[in-house]
């Protein structure tokens, strides 16, 4: 199944159906900084500042063998790894070396979805008749970045986009690996449990006094003793990936942006009311950030993090676009009811966000063809006039005038 640094997999490897790669960089400010400095290879390097209380940003993979990993206090790295040299981060250089690895990526597909500076999805189902197999698509982006860029990269090559993300990673660093379709729960169930997204700390060991300790003992564990150590929702979402399940799609990276806004409450909330009167405020404010913009949404979406950081989110996509707090919020609540949280689950964070913009013309075309505007769009507008002269606050729901502990 796996290819290490020259990248060619073994002849067995079957990348039938499997068009979803996950391409990582190395190191990627540190590779950046040795390819400038190629005098500094082979030697640990630390990228970061080295004075106040900063952190590793990059670290090679000789500081790496040394205990240093990145968002690590740089003084406490610089006691592990005392011979490494640092060197102070140069972002604007980052940026462009990852623009010109973005454009490597759009000219295999343009189905590319990036994660951050270094790592993105890829659906080359589109790019097979062009360029060839999956694991050849994979092996000419990793040549590309290093002729082009002088670094290297890892590349998972999978039916998904977790097995993908798995797979870079057990392939890093300069490897290129194959999760077959047929291999997947070979591959997947001797994992350790914290391999899968959404296992951290507390609930790995949940899930060890449980008695399970790899993927495969979880693929396997009752669901309702799951559920009553996790949550329904919880012990669904994990299962699902234990069984090698995920049915995100690659989504690609648009012009097109979104609106909304967020809330981190001081204290962990369980009422459900309390939640819904969240979601009313932020509802609000995501239609008059659409207003102001001379935008409606065709799309909606909440964001729930729980006290673990396990974060959740749901969207629908609505009949037509709209700009009404009414309407957001009332999607918004049917998404908080759809994810399932059992009874007393315990939110730090919750998000109301709209996307699938359209301007004022495609709200105007959209509102010709489809049912008269409710009033309280117009009352809305009118709303927005009260408070561009006397302040946002001037003007509230009832329900949240009665809630003293929340803003406008």
């Amino acid at each position: 199944m796996a290819a290490g640094a020259s990248g060619r997999p073994p002849a067995a490897a079957d990348d039938t159906g499997c068009t979803i790669l996950h391409v990582d960089m190395d190191a990627f400010y540190a590779s950046v900084e040795i390819r400038d400095r190629p005098e500094l290879a082979g030697r640990p390097v630390i990228v970061g500042h080295a004075t106040g209380r900063s952190v590793v940003l990059s670290a090679t993979y000789e500081a790496r063998a040394a205990g240093v990993r990145s968002a690590m206090p740089m003084a406490r790295a610089r006691r592990l790894c005392p011979q490494a040299v640092v060197i102070a981060p140069r972002h604007g250089l980052y940026g462009a070396v990852s623009r010109e690895v973005m454009a490597i990526f759009r000219g295999v597909t343009p189905a590319v979805e990036p994660l951050s500076l270094d790592e993105a999805f890829l659906d080359v189902a589109g790019a097979r008749r062009r360029l060839g197999t999956p694991t050849r698509i994979g092996q000419l982006i990793r040549q590309q970045v290093a002729d082009q860029q002088g670094i290297t990269c890892s590349v998972g090559i999978a039916v998904n986009k977790f097995l993908a993300k798995l797979a870079s990673v057990h392939c890093k660093p300069d490897g290129l690996l194959v999760v077959p379709a047929a291999g997947t729960l070979d591959f997947l169930h001797p994992l350790p449990v914290s391999a899968l997204w959404g296992v951290g700390e507390r609930t790995c060991q949940a899930l060890t006094r449980l008695g399970l300790r790899t993927v495969g003992d979880l693929a396997a564990a009752p669901p309702a003793a799951l559920a009553g150590a996790l949550g329904r929702a919880s012990a669904e979402h994990l299962t699902a990936l234990a069984q090698g399940r995920d049915s995100r799609r690659v989504t690609p990276e648009t012009a097109e942006k979104s609106v909304g806004a967020e809330e981190t409450f001081d204290v962990d909330v369980t009422d459900p009311e309390r939640i819904r009167r969240e979601l009313l405020r932020l509802s609000g404010r995501t239609a008059r950030s659409l207003r102001s913009a001379g935008c409606a949404a065709r799309t909606i979406v909440i964001k729930l993090r729980l006290a673990d950081f396990t974060t959740m989110t749901r969207s629908r996509t609505l009949p037509e676009p709209t700009d009404v707090t009414q309407r957001i919020y009332a999607t918004a609540c049917e998404l908080y009811r759809s994810a399932g949280l059992d009874a007393g689950a315990r939110l730090r964070l919750v998000g109301v966000r709209a996307t699938g913009l359209v301007g004022e013309t495609g709200v105007a075309t959209q509102l010709a063809f489809g049912p008269p505007p409710a009033p309280w769009r117009e009352a809305e507008r009118t709303v927005d006039r009260i408070a561009s002269r006397f302040g946002a606050d001037a003007i509230r729901p009832a329900a949240l005038v009665e809630d003293p502990g929340q803003g406008g």
